[in-house]
């Protein structure tokens, strides 16, 4: 059993703030987390140690496995979700977005935290039938039989059902070129449920196929679930965007008053709700948060990049997914996006270190956990923003990324923070100055 999270804001001995957190070896982290989780040491050694699975195991995931590729597993702090804190896992491989999304946290903790809420449950499946000779009938009859079709689709799955899901209702649609598409929304419960609504889909197929007059067409989900969205929101008190940058970041050279840091990031937003080029970019920034929640706790990112861009664009202009707003003198943010995850089957049942990121996040249904990935992609997207509003994006992610440049030169584990920083201070991070550098502390030990 571990401990409950639900401690006061700014408890030391649990919960999510974690001060000097990065300054401790990966031992340290590992045995902090350890007892703050109450998860074994070793069991949390053995599901992250060299990437947390086999090459036997891998082999029976996918086909022609060589061996596995691995990324860093690393978790995000200092993160208040609907009252509750989360240590949460991110396994992504570009600098910065750990540290950003938890500095960006530990602001938004000082107003309260994040609210985050499932606004509906649903994923959907699509039968196409194609060949209609009168489509306007086609719909009529489909949509008199919709009874029917659902209690086709229900015996498909009886586990589901069983466990208090199945099928809710359908929507039939004249898509053109004498084609009509018939929408099954399904209940998954815990699951990512692709398996599930296609096996609705293809229960119902040759029904709709007959009642319709048409030829049966593809049986499969959409990925654009915009009937399982998920809605964060998040407030910063404007004297909280002033706090120091997140490790391995220097301050600002100028540093704007917090009051302006707000009107800076609200104009920031609003280029990107004009502008499809810079929303591309604004929503690349949340997914950076999403994706990294997604792959630590293994499921499918890029079923969810393909739902969130597709409904990014889907009022007929690619809009941004988060939007900023003053409020009085504090910031306020929503994000809403399509986000289907699960936390029963699929990569989970195999893959240890997927199933230790549940344990440490504690969640207990998919829609807290698609509560948590929607609150660290507006984290993501918050910090982004405030690093364009101030310094430039540039210069604190180069100063992170100093240390990859400084490994690659070949600098050893006591070398690489201090070739890291002589690099930054220089403002020339390339793997040449990395080496004369390495070079130079060697000469002088």
């Amino acid at each position: 059993m571990t401990q409950s999270r639900d401690s006061s804001p700014d408890a030391d001995a649990s919960g999510s703030r974690i001060p000097g957190f990065y300054k401790l070896d990966i031992a340290g982290r590992r045995k902090e987390i350890a007892a703050r989780a109450a998860i074994d040491e070793q069991e949390i050694l053995a599901a992250v140690a060299s990437g947390g699975l086999d090459a036997g195991t891998a082999d029976k995931l996918v086909e022609n496995v060589l061996g596995t590729y691995s990324l860093p597993f690393g978790l995000a702090l200092n993160f208040r979700i609907n009252g509750r804190d989360r240590l949460v896992p991110m396994v992504v491989e570009e600098p910065s977005v750990i540290a950003a999304a938890s500095n960006a946290a530990k602001m938004v903790r000082a107003a309260g935290g994040f609210s985050a809420e499932m606004v509906e449950s649903l994923m959907t499946t699509q039968v196409e039938v194609y060949e209609v000779r009168d489509p306007a009938r086609a719909v009529e009859r489909l949509e008199s039989h919709a009874a029917e079709l659902l209690a086709l689709g229900t015996r498909a799955v009886p586990n589901l059902v069983e466990r208090g899901g199945g099928p809710r209702s359908i929507d039939v649609r004249d898509i053109g070129q004498d084609r009509v598409v018939v929408h099954v929304h399904v209940d998954c419960r815990d699951a990512m449920g692709a398996n599930l609504v296609n096996s609705i889909a293809e229960a119902i197929g040759p029904r709709v196929a007959e009642l319709s007059g048409g030829t049966l067409g593809l049986r499969i989900l959409t990925n654009l679930c915009d009937r399982r969205r998920v809605r964060a929101t998040c407030r910063v008190h404007a004297k909280d965007l002033t706090l120091a940058p997140g490790p391995g970041s220097e301050p600002p050279r100028v540093t704007p008053t917090g009051a302006e840091i707000v009107d800076l990031i609200v104009e920031a937003s609003r280029f990107a709700e004009l502008d499809p080029y810079r929303a591309a970019t604004h929503n690349k920034g949340i997914m950076n948060g999403v994706d990294a929640v997604v792959l630590a706790t293994g499921n499918d990112f890029r079923a969810v990049e393909a739902g969130a861009h597709a409904y990014a664009a889907s009022s007929g202009r690619y809009r941004p997914l988060a939007t900023w707003r003053r409020d009085g003198a504090d910031l306020v943010g929503t994000l809403e996006l399509p986000l289907s995850l699960g936390i029963v089957g699929g990569t989970l049942r195999v893959h240890p270190a997927a199933r230790l990121s549940l344990r440490l996040l504690e969640v207990t249904t998919a829609g807290e956990l698609q509560e948590v990935a929607a609150s660290v992609g507006l984290a993501s997207n918050l910090a982004a923003l405030r690093a364009l509003a101030t310094e430039g994006i540039q210069r604190g992610h180069m100063s992170l990324h100093a240390r990859s440049v400084a490994a690659a030169a070949g600098a050893g584990d006591d070398e690489v923070e201090r070739v890291a920083a002589a690099i930054a201070e220089l403002g020339s991070i390339t793997l040449e100055e990395a080496g004369r550098q390495l070079a130079k502390l060697r000469e002088e030990r």
